[in-house]
């Protein structure tokens, strides 16, 4: 895919350009770079074994993406003698539980987690989630959270790109790096390219990050 051009309003309002021809130079194909660290997506049904029947989680702060949002509540995940605790929940509620951690994480708990999209959940293992009013053991549904660019319909028009395509972003800085194999999710989306934790420490991102996408 030929590079497009594309002006985010996010990566204006912080590189602010001096003018519009600055605008253009400085955020053409910048994408915004967002690490997520462990977390946990409940069903309803798992909300109300973990912390009672009819329990609404609280959202402490919205996230990037419309509609979600980090919740006050955390868990705990359990997989033998190894364990997470003061594990974040986001919200809202999915129809099924599921739980997305590092590779790192993945080796620490014992698992085999593959590397795979939200929502897939073949050939996945589970794990223990203990909250403060019961617990759910979880048969299937522990990945490793492929990496994915999240854009809306009219910025992938201007990027040139489709859903599912496969795309590459370079990160800057001192461990600059290209990540490869990036599926794109079109839709209602904030343009957003997301790594765990495992990625963004390899290339060195801190606080407010924009990649360039290169293909």
């Amino acid at each position: 895919m030929k590079n497009k051009k594309f002006n985010s309003t996010k990566c204006n309002e912080f590189f602010k350009p001096a003018n519009r021809e600055d605008t253009k130079s400085i955020c053409s194909n910048k994408i915004l770079i967002e690490v997520s660290g462990r977390h946990v997506h409940l069903s309803k049904e798992d909300v109300d074994k973990l912390f009672g029947k009819g329990y609404k989680l609280n959202n402490i702060k919205n996230l990037s993406q419309p509609g979600n949002y980090a919740a006050k509540e955390k868990v705990s995940l359990i997989n033998g003698n190894k364990r997470f605790d003061d594990v974040r929940i986001l919200g809202p509620p999915r129809g099924r539980t599921q739980v997305e951690l590092s590779k790192t994480d993945s080796i620490y708990l014992g698992l085999k987690a593959p590397v795979k999209l939200s929502g897939d959940y073949k050939n996945t293992p589970g794990i223990k989630i203990k909250g403060p009013k019961g617990e759910v053991n979880l048969k299937q549904g522990v990945i490793v959270a492929r990496r994915h660019l999240h854009v809306s319909e009219s910025q992938a028009k201007d990027l040139g790109i489709k859903n599912k395509d496969i795309v590459s972003i370079k990160t800057p800085g001192e461990r600059s790096l290209v990540f490869n194999n990036i599926i794109t999710r079109v839709g209602n989306f904030e343009s957003a390219l997301h790594l765990d934790t495992d990625e963004g420490n390899a290339a060195g991102i801190e606080n407010i990050t924009y990649g360039e996408l290169i293909k």
